[in-house]
């Protein structure tokens, strides 16, 4: 007589089937993987606790005893809040990244869509100009200082926010059509023949289609590109002579003297200026890691 056997047994008696040792191989994989990650972690946020350790101390005590924890004051905190107008700072900052971020995000998509979903009667000349915009990932910026520096004197923006905000476009549409095409390439085309099947144009195709699904993308390249704005710093020194446009990096470099440096009012001021940028951050990290992996796994 035959007894029936409940899905709660066979799951039961399934998972005692498991052999052990894969078990114990598969969590000390897990292990080595957490303390890897956790060492990483350890080396990474290790600068940065120590800015916040030297921002606490004293001039002398930075350059003698760099590793002491005995003489913390705020001393550099005041001294960094009475030299420095960071309203000033934050908004000229603030103006840039909104007259940069979006024109150079819109420019790389139009770009990137234009060299990845499109036929050219041409395909070598497609071909040349993906790896001709790619090489500019390859172009320090340095290079750049001088050839920007003689066009912004040559249109007459020099010295204003425009003489930033051309430049900052141009350097970030390498990477972002980077991102761009990477998801681009793995872009279902059914739905771009659905679209056009129901008679959307060009342009409401990549707005009402293309774009919504590549919000990953998009938000990632907001918070990147407007961090970088937010750091940048060897074009704002080239290219701003005016105290009133005076920018976040721009400020922290006013306690770097000719023959001496406040070391002190220097770390607080970057303590100052990272806690937005951490906040970001910590806010959009999902954000972050979708658009970077976008595009990355296939299927």
């Amino acid at each position: 007589m035959s007894q029936s056997v409940s899905p709660a047994q066979v799951r039961v008696a399934g998972r005692a089937a498991v052999p052990a040792a894969p078990r114990r191989r598969r969590r000390s994989r897990l292990h080595v993987a957490a303390a890897v990650a956790y060492l990483a972690t350890f080396v990474i946020a290790l600068p940065l606790l120590w800015i916040v350790l030297l921002s606490f101390e004293s001039n002398s005590a930075i350059l003698s005893h760099p590793f002491s924890i005995t003489r913390l004051s705020l001393a550099n905190y005041r001294m960094a809040l009475s030299t420095l107008d960071l309203l000033l700072m934050y908004r000229n900052t603030f103006i840039l990244a909104l007259g940069s971020v979006p024109l150079g995000i819109l420019i790389s998509f139009m770009a990137s869509y234009a060299l990845s979903r499109m036929f050219f009667r041409w395909r070598r000349l497609q071909k040349a100009l993906r790896y001709f915009f790619l090489a500019g990932l390859a172009v320090p910026v340095y290079i750049l200082l001088f050839p920007v520096y003689r066009l912004d004197v040559e249109f007459g923006v020099y010295g204003t926010y425009l003489s930033l905000i051309l430049p900052y476009i141009a350097v970030s549409i390498s990477f972002n059509m980077l991102l761009f095409t990477g998801f681009l390439a793995d872009f279902p085309a059914e739905l771009e023949q659905a679209a056009i099947v129901d008679g959307c144009s060009l342009f409401t195709l990549c707005a009402r289609v293309v774009l919504p699904l590549m919000r990953p993308v998009v938000a990632t390249l907001l918070i990147f590109n407007t961090i970088y704005v937010w750091n940048e710093f060897p074009f704002a020194v080239t290219l701003i002579n005016k105290a009133s446009l005076t920018t976040v990096s721009l400020g922290i470099s006013q306690f770097q003297g000719v023959w001496n440096v406040d070391y002190g009012a220097m770390m607080a001021s970057t303590v100052l200026v990272l806690i937005p940028q951490l906040i970001v951050y910590a806010i959009f990290q999902r954000q972050i890691v979708a658009g970077m992996t976008a595009g990355a796994v296939k299927g």
